[in-house]
């Protein structure tokens, strides 16, 4: 069989199951990587499980997200983290450094590895032929212990792109049309791979924003081929030694097949509240625009700050329009305030922020009351800004600097006429500012050993669930509707992302911006299911929004889809993830109704549940989606509960 590049990275780290789609295989994890504002549970799961050390190939803790020190918190687990990161053998890239995704890709990424990263976003690696996978912090604890991990096969999608992208058009136009086309929900259990000649032309941090966003789209993750753009890549890294080509067989099969011509996209923007609201720019109402971001993981590459920077040359931010900066690495800041373009982006009204994730998961640059917020982040849920009654907006870095001079919606050619053919000059340095200063390297064995773990008072620890009960008669806690996000369960901003690293407090406003009487009733009917609709836990990977639910006492959670990595988080910490047979049934359970599982284990064994709704005197029936491994997990009450045993008997 002819074989894609999916194929070809996961048959050289296949343990163990055969590579059908939609069946289990075990791989084995050569990279984890963990961001500040998820990563104190996942240290907190390491130190559980017992081992001295992390048995990867490389595991790095970066401190980028929360940089907005409020009150204690944060600097804390900063502490926290950077000392058991010392402890067990992680790398740690220091506040200022830069956000985690680009960073890793520069400098540890390698084509033909495979990473798990505690965030969402992981897939940006794809950009240089390398298999990244977002997941829950657990499974990168999991990961970290050299366990192999278990992996539903994906179908693997070619992308077939062809023409080039006209000065203006931004490799984000390529993803909100792989959005546009796909949905928010399209991707689920599958890989998108990207080739041809308009993916050829790609630079790596423009192919970044591809897979950055195919998370978006609820995919595995995302892939372009290892090719001559990478090696000057990473020839610019000074690290073209990890370079290895990778392409995918002249006649290689894929599940499906996808073609977009580069030559026919023009602007896009996704509108309010999902990011495959996706629309032309020049369509939408001209509504006046309050603030405007540009940066992020997503968009925030040389290429793409240079552009915006040249859109702004002569011109000046709206005065009804804030207007801020996100750069994503030490080294971009310092390449484009050497060439010139940060003055650029001063003089013309942008505010510089810290070089941080910050307000893409709301630390930071909330929008104002009922405000129009555009920006070139991944997300734009309600209250993803940290203000549910904002409209957010995502566009590229050269539409974002248009609508910021013109106060509304505009496009790059609105504002530079023929001028605009000068966005062409503009690549990726032949040759990057490299500067590993801020990057801790780890310990020696024996002198980590002697390192002690630095808690503060904030750390409380990691809740273990039970293992599932027998006969389990509980009330419904939440009616939820489509497209619950993790942003709903767990909300974003400075204050509630430093209280992630204690569950007793930050469990206390769960679901606070979605139903904020959800706690205080969970709390009071001390055992639970949650009802739902379709694309349950979409977005973000932050395990909070199983673990609190869990510590709130909710058992199961019955919907009519579950996003990918939710349904993980949600196995991993001992919730049930049951999916309606018929999805009428949804409509008549109401909140509070009380719900009946007799023999729920030997149920959940089968796969087929049956439960009663006592309140509406009427039965329905659910399924459980599992693999056996997975169904081990969920009996034995979670992942780390399966974990411990699990090396138990392997050190027998």
């Amino acid at each position: 069989m002819e074989n894609s590049i999916t194929r070809k990275i996961l048959e050289s780290h296949l343990v163990s199951g055969n590579m059908v789609p939609g069946t289990e295989i075990f791989i084995k994890v050569d990279q984890t990587l963990t961001h500040d504002i998820n990563a104190v549970m996942t240290y907190l799961a390491f130190e559980a499980i017992g081992l001295d050390r992390v048995r990867t190939e490389c595991s790095v803790s970066y401190l980028d997200h929360n940089l907005l020190y409020v009150d204690n918190k944060t600097p804390d687990d900063h502490i926290y983290l950077q000392s058991a990161a010392k402890k067990y053998g992680v790398f740690v890239s220091r506040p200022g450094n830069g956000i985690c995704h680009a960073v890793h890709m520069a400098r540890f990424g390698k084509p033909g590895k495979i990473s798990m990263g505690g965030d969402s976003h992981t897939p940006h690696g794809g950009a240089i032929g390398m298999l990244c996978i977002g997941v829950g912090g657990m499974d990168v604890a999991t990961a970290m212990t050299g366990v192999p991990m278990r992996l539903t096969m994906p179908k693997v999608v070619k992308v077939h792109l062809t023409g080039k992208l006209r000065p203006g058009v931004n490799s984000k136009e390529i993803i909100l049309e792989m959005l546009r086309r796909e949905s928010v929900k399209g991707g689920l259990g599958k890989v998108y791979e990207y080739v041809g000649p308009g993916a050829t032309a790609l630079e790596v941090p423009a192919r970044a924003t591809i897979a950055n966003m195919g998370a978006e789209m609820g995919a595995t993750t995302s892939i372009f081929p290892a090719d001559e753009q990478v090696r000057k890549f990473l020839k610019a890294e000074e690290r073209e030694a990890d370079f290895m080509e990778i392409q995918p067989d002249p006649d290689a099969e894929y599940d499906e097949e996808i073609e977009i011509n580069l030559s026919e996209l023009e602007p896009l923007v996704a509108c309010p509240h999902l990011p495959d609201n996706v629309k032309k720019l020049s369509e939408i109402e001209k509504k006046p625009v309050q603030q405007v971001m540009i940066g992020s993981c997503t968009n925030a590459s040389y290429a793409d700050i240079a552009k915006a920077a040249l859109v702004f040359k002569g011109h000046h931010v709206h005065e009804d329009v804030s207007c801020t900066c996100a750069i994503s690495t030490k080294q971009i800041y310092k390449q484009l305030s050497r060439d010139g373009y940060l003055e650029m982006l001063v003089d013309a009204g942008v505010r510089l922020l810290e070089i941080a994730c910050g307000p893409c998961c709301a630390i930071g640059q909330t929008p104002p009351t009922k405000g129009v917020a555009v920006r070139t982040t991944n997300r734009n849920f309600k209250g993803r800004s940290g203000n549910p009654n904002a409209e957010l907006y995502l566009v590229s870095p050269e539409s974002a600097a248009a609508t910021a001079i013109m106060g509304t919606f505009a496009s790059a050619e609105d504002i530079m006429g023929e001028e605009i053919q000068n966005l062409n000059s503009v690549q990726e340095p032949v040759k990057y500012f490299v500067d590993d200063s801020m990057i801790i390297k780890p310990l020696p064995l024996k002198e980590a050993e002697k390192v002690d773990i630095v808690r503060g008072p904030n750390i409380k620890h990691l809740p273990v669930p039970d293992a599932p009960e027998e006969h389990l008669c509980v009330p419904v806690s939440l009616k939820g509707g489509d497209n619950i996000s993790t942003d709903d369960i767990t909300p974003a901003s400075a204050e509630f992302s430093s209280m992630r690293s204690n569950i007793p407090l930050m469990s206390q406003y769960c679901y606070h911006r979605y139903d904020e009487q959800f706690a205080a009733r969970a709390k009071e009917m001390g055992k639970s299911i949650i009802i739902a609709g379709e694309n349950y836990g979409q977005g973000s990977s932050r395990e909070h929004a199983a673990i609190n639910p869990m510590y709130l006492g909710v058992k199961c959670v019955i919907a009519k889809s579950i996003a990918r990595i939710h349904r993980g988080n949600l196995i991993n910490h001992g919730i049930v993830p049951l999916l309606f047979v018929n999805a009428e049934d949804y409509d008549s359970i109401e909140l509070s109704d009380e719900m009946d599982i007799e023999n729920f284990t030997d149920q959940l064994r089968s796969g087929e549940i049956t439960i009663k709704n006592i309140t509406k005197h009427f039965s329905f029936q659910v399924r459980l989606e599992v693999t056996e491994n997975e169904l081990e997990v969920v009996l034995a009450g979670g992942q780390l509960s399966f974990l411990k045993k699990q090396l138990e008997n392997m050190n027998k």
